[in-house]
């Protein structure tokens, strides 16, 4: 047998599709990592501005002027609204002016991310210098010692979402990516939703009582993990259902590659590009890396639209992994005839 025989006996079509869709996955890896990450910059931070009505349109006026249009800033009525606005994460910063002096404060909240509330102190005390004026950092949602850049709640959505779609995985894999019936859909499901309790639960107890990386509810991070697992092993389990095993590929596509860059982990969504910081909230990697924060550090403000994304995802993936097996049960259960023989005739079987 001649090498290119070989070749064609050792590689089939089907193999040679399945290696090139790895590649191209591949290189969308790069290609989103770096595109969301290479050169993070602030852009439109939403930002109060806390002044006598005199000097407030001009610094808002200034503020929404500087080079590269980093802030988004807005009038505040006062410093404890500001306060509010940043716990309820409406802004991330305020700019609180002292009208009897030249020493102002700013207000930011490293709880949602530490390069961002870095950035912003570094921004408004560069415009200050220019007014002659100081400005000292106040952190209303000051990040755990623990906690790194503020970076544990996006590793433990991180977590999570890898959970959810390697045991769909297993499942597809171990028994066939499409379930035959809809009984075994049901199992899959009920399996899905009891790993992911365990995930939920097992991934708070390491990031709270063990490590002690993250405050906030040990209950309510639980809850958070579950419906991350939850949500994420669904969808893949529907995608596996409909393509089988390429499914699995658009699961790490849709979570992996699109989704993780774009969490606002790393660096804060108003960091990002605009598509990455367009897509981040509508995936399950960037929605729990918001909650999580928020449960964290926010009061647990700020989560209905987040716990909503997740939801969603989770509801499509169980529609999507049921209907599909009803549809295949349907088609398998198609009567089929027996041709006859002799001079007496069949009955259908």
């Amino acid at each position: 047998m001649t090498f290119a025989a070989e070749v064609r006996k050792a590689v089939t079509p089907r193999a040679a599709l399945l290696v090139i869709g790895v590649l191209a996955l591949q290189l969308l890896f790069i290609a989103s990592y770096i595109g969301a990450l290479h050169h993070p910059k602030p852009t439109d931070v939403p930002f109060g501005v806390v002044a006598p009505r005199q000097v407030s349109d001009r610094l808002v006026t200034e503020l929404d002027g500087l080079p590269g249009g980093p802030l988004d800033p807005r009038a505040v009525a006062d410093e404890a609204t500001a306060r509010r606005q940043i716990l309820d994460r409406e802004i991330d910063g305020a700019l609180i002016v002292d009208p009897r002096g030249t020493r102002d404060t700013v207000l930011v909240a490293s709880g949602g991310g530490t390069v961002l509330a870095n950035s912003l102190t570094k921004i408004v005390k560069q415009a200050e210098l220019s007014q002659e004026r100081t400005a000292r950092a106040v952190d209303v949602a000051p990040a755990s010692h623990q906690d790194f850049d503020g970076l544990s709640s996006f590793y433990l959505a991180v977590g999570w979402c890898v959970g959810g779609y390697l045991c769909a995985s297993i499942l597809a894999i171990s028994a066939g990516s499409r379930p035959a019936n809809r009984q075994r859909a049901l199992i899959r499901t009920g399996v899905m939703a009891l790993y992911a309790i365990a995930g939920g639960i097992g991934g708070a107890v390491i990031i709270g009582p063990i490590l002690d990386a993250l405050p906030g509810s040990f209950w309510g991070l639980s809850g958070l993990g579950a419906l991350t697992v939850f949500a994420v092993g669904m969808i893949t389990l529907a995608l596996e259902a409909l393509t089988g095993i390429v499914g699995i590929g658009l699961a790490v596509l849709l979570v992996v590659i699109a989704g993780n860059p774009s969490a606002g982990g790393a660096f804060p969504l108003p960091m990002l590009p605009d598509f990455w910081r367009a897509i981040g909230p509508a995936l399950p990697p960037g929605a729990s890396t918001w909650t999580a924060r928020s449960i964290a550090y926010f009061r647990g403000n700020a989560v209905t639209g987040p716990l909503l994304v997740l939801s969603a995802w989770a509801v499509v993936g169980t529609a999507g992994t049921l209907l599909t097996a009803m549809r295949r049960r349907e088609r398998d259960a198609t009567p089929q005839t027996e041709a006859p023989t002799g001079g007496t005739g069949s009955t259908p079987v």
